[in-house]
């Protein structure tokens, strides 16, 4: 059972400082992933925890051990990386237990662990073969199998799925989540794919510009985001955001002019807002209806319109150039061209003040089921 932590971890290359004063507790059997934009430090993390980079200021803990200044094999870490990197004159067996023979670990040590993996990840009848006569998915698999055998206090996931198909990717999403359900293991996982992010974390890690943006259940993130930024970038298709003004505020909520003239009432914490204000109202594809039911309405034209089947994609915008996105039903008419009065729900918006950072909501969300608890919302007392 490990535990890891980071202490106002810094990581700085000469005058650029990459990572900046990190705090994250991670707890035992967690699976928690870090996600952010291409630059946002999120490798660069995992690489510190690992002991591939040194860092410049604080302290780095797995269970009870500092292991800031150890050296990677030390650490009680295995690492699985974006490139398979399996050596390609050797079999699978060989690949996974080539680690375990440089350090001498004893053959009938090297064969029950390699046994147990090639059990674990579904490779027993592929022990013979080379890399080359393997998919993709066998591969990335091998590679998962050559860090399970050294048995590690902590498992890291640099992208590992980023090279395979859209099928496969799938398909390994699904064995690493069954993995992790398996070994009852902590770890710690990079990607830059929401789905990835959304299905598989116990926690997600919101990264950007080498800051820490907000920590959470993937549902708390997805309801809860502490700001713009985080409501952006969690959620795909992406939450769409709109220019308003503040028209009246108060401890119960904020009323906002729509474009095209209409009205809305937010239940957010107003009392820090006044009537003119410039906020930023932000709206979940599926929290708008093409039919115009809801609180109020938005005049759009429909540009482009994505039928996948069982749900459709329209792309619309305002008569003032904002973009919206709605999802509909599989069966949406809605045609490109078409002028809409989109519906909104006030319970279902975000506000964002001027700053970006989001205003709490009168509801909050919960873990709970069933038809109480509405979208995962329930009245705060």
């Amino acid at each position: 059972m490990t535990e890891l932590s980071l202490s106002g971890v810094e990581k700085a290359y000469g005058e650029i400082k990459v990572l900046h004063d990190i705090h994250l507790s991670i707890e035992s059997r967690e699976f928690v992933v870090f996600v952010g934009p291409s630059g946002c430090g999120k490798s660069t993390l995992l690489r510190c925890i690992a002991g591939l980079e040194s860092i410049t200021q604080g302290q780095i803990r797995i269970g009870a051990r500092d292991v800031t200044y150890l050296e990677p094999a030390d650490r009680g870490v295995a690492m699985v990386f974006q490139s398979y990197a399996l050596y390609p004159h050797m079999s699978v067996y060989d690949n996974i237990a080539f680690g375990l023979k440089m350090q001498k670990t004893p053959k009938d040590q090297i064969e029950a662990k390699v046994r147990n993996a090639a059990r674990i990840l579904q490779l027993e009848p592929l022990l013979d073969r080379k890399p080359k006569a393997l998919s993709g998915g066998q591969r990335q698999r091998v590679a998962i199998g050559r860090a399970i055998v050294h048995e590690p206090e902590v498992f890291l996931f640099d992208e590992p799925l980023s090279n395979l198909d859209a099928s496969l990717r799938v398909q390994m999403r699904i064995e690493i989540a069954r993995l992790h359900a398996d070994l009852q293991a902590t770890m710690v996982y990079v990607t830059h794919d929401q789905v990835e992010a959304m299905t598989l974390a116990d926690k997600i890690v919101v990264l950007n510009k080498g800051c820490i943006e907000q920590v959470g259940s993937p549902l708390e993130l997805y309801h809860h985001p502490r700001n713009r930024f985080v409501a952006g970038f969690i959620g795909s298709p992406q939450m769409s955001f709109l220019p308003v003004t503040a028209v009246a505020a108060d401890a119960t909520g904020v009323q906002v002019s729509l474009p095209g003239g209409g009205r809305l009432r937010v239940p957010v914490k107003g009392e820090q807002i006044k009537a003119g204000d410039a906020l930023t109202l932000g709206l979940r594809p599926e929290h708008l209806s093409e039919r115009g039911e809801g609180d109020a309405q938005i005049p759009v034209k429909a540009l482009v319109v994505e039928h996948l089947g069982g749900e459709t994609f329209t792309h619309a915008q305002t008569d003032e150039g904002h973009d919206l996105m709605i999802k509909g039903e599989g069966m949406s008419t809605v045609k490109a061209g078409q002028l809409l009065r989109v519906g909104v729900q006030g319970h279902r918006c975000h506000l964002f003040d001027a700053q970006g950072q989001a205003l709490a909501h009168q509801r909050h969300y919960t873990e709970v089921s069933g038809d109480d608890a509405a979208a995962g919302y329930v009245t705060q007392a």
